[in-house]
């Protein structure tokens, strides 16, 4: 994990699919344990999918609640 995926969980849509537009760290449980048994995407958005499961998979969702509200960093 990278410090920034959390950011990317709350920022990033889904980029297809049934829940396509919808922001990763809304996804519905039963989706992303969909992946987990099925096999995650390759790069990126697989890679956020899987921790989105993770956190979702252990209650920790609220834990994303603060970084909906700040505004994203902007890298040089």
């Amino acid at each position: 994990m990278q410090p920034e995926d959390l950011q990317l969980l709350v920022t990033r849509e889904m980029p297809f699919g049934k829940y396509q537009g919808r922001l990763i760290a809304d996804l519905p449980g039963h989706y992303l344990n969909w992946f987990a048994r099925e096999g995650f995407p390759k790069g990126e958005i697989g890679r956020l999918l899987e921790l989105m499961q993770e956190i979702d998979h252990n209650g920790l969702s609220a834990l994303l609640d603060p970084l909906r509200h700040r505004p994203p960093v902007r890298r040089p």
